[in-house]
């Protein structure tokens, strides 16, 4: 039976490592949107696309936990801290998915600054991989990504995941590279709309869209939707003070329901 469960993870393992690995978009705010992060500036940038990182105006730390009650061996969660300098703003985390018998870990560094219209960061990874019995494997990762605001409601955001496109195995085989775009649209203070397009170089094109809604200064709700494959998504945040919660739940055709859970700190201020 143990063996059985190890050949399941291998073959998921296997399916992951050929469509970007398991998912490295984090943050509770960013699934209730649908993962319509390419123009989301928040210290989850470093996540998802890192040239939104250089909004972060105070230093913050932040924890996530994304949880499958169907496959509690997929659940991930994640750690980030950023940290505003004199010019830009630098960023560090950790991301773990999978469990004792097959789990995914990666460290990153990035840094994110904005010149004119444009935010533009840039990060560095470290990726492993361990399957029990099977020993573990290590490559590293450059991504890269910029957000331009081009007018007070109207804003364009892109980023690259997997640029060099490390070797997986000794026969060549890399980690894909994914291209991910999208726009935002903020046509009052208490509304943001967004959508982008996902496309693995190998893979059809995923198509997304969110809705965020702020009725109230310290509460906001989320929802979003996915095609291709087929996702929807609520959440909901809150912001007692120097702290910001926020809760995601989504339902997919392929694996089920999820909850993700966000705690994030301003360490000197409030959300701006």
């Amino acid at each position: 039976m143990r063996n059985f469960i190890l050949l399941v993870y291998l073959v998921f393992a296997v399916y992951t490592l050929a469509a970007q690995s398991s998912s490295t978009l984090m943050g509770a705010r960013a699934e209730g949107l649908g993962y319509t992060s390419a123009c989301l500036t928040d210290e989850w940038s470093l996540f998802n696309n890192i040239g939104g990182l250089s909004a972060v105006k105070n230093a913050t730390a932040a924890f996530t936990y994304q949880a499958r009650p169907g496959i509690t061996a997929f659940n991930s969660m994640a750690a980030v801290m950023a940290v505003p300098l004199s010019y830009g703003v630098a960023g560090a985390g950790i991301f773990r998915f999978g469990d004792n018998l097959y789990n995914e870990q990666i460290l990153t560094a990035g840094y994110s600054s904005t010149f004119g219209l444009a935010s533009l960061g840039i990060k560095a990874n470290y990726i492993q991989y361990n399957a029990e019995g099977y020993g573990r494997k290590g490559i590293a990762s450059l991504s890269a990504g910029g957000i331009a605001k081009l007018t007070p409601v109207f804003s364009i955001g892109a980023h690259i995941i997997n640029i060099n496109q490390p070797k997986l195995t000794d026969d060549g085989e890399r980690l894909p590279t994914t291209l991910i775009a999208g726009i935002a649209f903020t046509p009052s203070e208490k509304l943001l709309i967004t959508t982008e397009i996902q496309k693995d170089l190998e893979y059809s094109a995923a198509v997304k869209a969110g809705l965020e809604y702020q009725p109230y200064k310290k509460i906001t709700f989320r929802t979003g939707v996915n095609v291709n494959p087929g996702a929807g998504y609520i959440g909901i945040g809150f912001k007692p003070g120097k702290f910001i919660l926020d809760y995601a739940f989504m339902h997919a055709t392929d694996l089920g329901a999820s909850h993700q859970a966000t705690v994030s700190y301003r360490l000197n201020g409030k959300r701006a």
